[in-house]
């Protein structure tokens, strides 16, 4: 951890990374947590039922719609949306706190709330996580085996028009082979000369998504 002048904590550096559903998104920000231990992750709240795999105060703060619209009113959330008729949301106070005593902090959100985080937060660095294709992300939503054929198909068509913001963000990473995409992950938020080739303002990469989209 790096420190001002006058001995304090430098400011931490936010990392917002979005992606649509069965990206893999959430195995990557596991092993990238794994891999920095100076990482901070900031726990969502959610009023989504607790699944028998998670844990409160791990992997959300689960909560009922009554205390999360009370939050929003209190203007607690840095960030929150409605996906999937569940609300979900960032808290304010806790990121700012992490980023003050000068942690790197890493926010796993939908591309919805990218864009609040944005707006709040406009030095703050994001990353798109994309599949290697449209096929393989139906793919990878059905193999779950944990939702309806209609549920499924909902998630899809979702996932395609989310798939569709990913020039909104400052990187993007194609998970087509875990430990590549790990790799480029890493790189971006270590700020490594090879994160260039992850941004989206990059030719080959906009060639690549081009491909993906098609």
């Amino acid at each position: 951890m790096s420190s001002k002048i006058d001995g304090t904590p430098a400011t931490g550096n936010l990392f917002v990374i979005a992606a649509p559903s069965g990206a893999g998104k959430t195995t990557l920000v596991h092993r990238l947590m794994a891999e920095n231990a100076a990482l901070r992750f900031s726990v969502s709240f959610t009023t989504r039922p607790r699944r028998s795999n998670e844990r409160d105060g791990e992997d959300y703060n689960f909560v009922d719609q009554d205390t999360f619209k009370a939050m929003i009113a209190g203007g607690d959330f840095l960030e929150h949306a409605k996906v999937f008729d569940h609300y979900y949301g960032t808290s304010r106070s806790h990121v700012e706190g992490m980023l003050n005593q000068g942690h790197s902090v890493i926010l796993e959100i939908d591309w919805q709330g990218a864009q609040q985080v944005r707006s709040h937060m406009p030095d703050c660095r994001s990353i798109f996580i994309l599949p290697p294709s449209v096929a393989e992300l139906k793919k990878r939503l059905t193999e779950r085996g944990t939702d309806s054929a209609e549920v499924i198909e909902r998630r899809y068509r979702d996932a395609v028009e989310d798939l569709s913001h990913w020039h909104e963000f400052d990187y993007a990473v194609i998970n087509d082979d875990l430990e590549t995409a790990s790799k480029e992950l890493g790189a971006i938020v270590g700020g490594t000369a090879e994160s260039a080739a992850n941004a989206t303002r990059n030719d080959r990469m906009r060639a690549r998504i081009r491909e993906i989209l098609a």
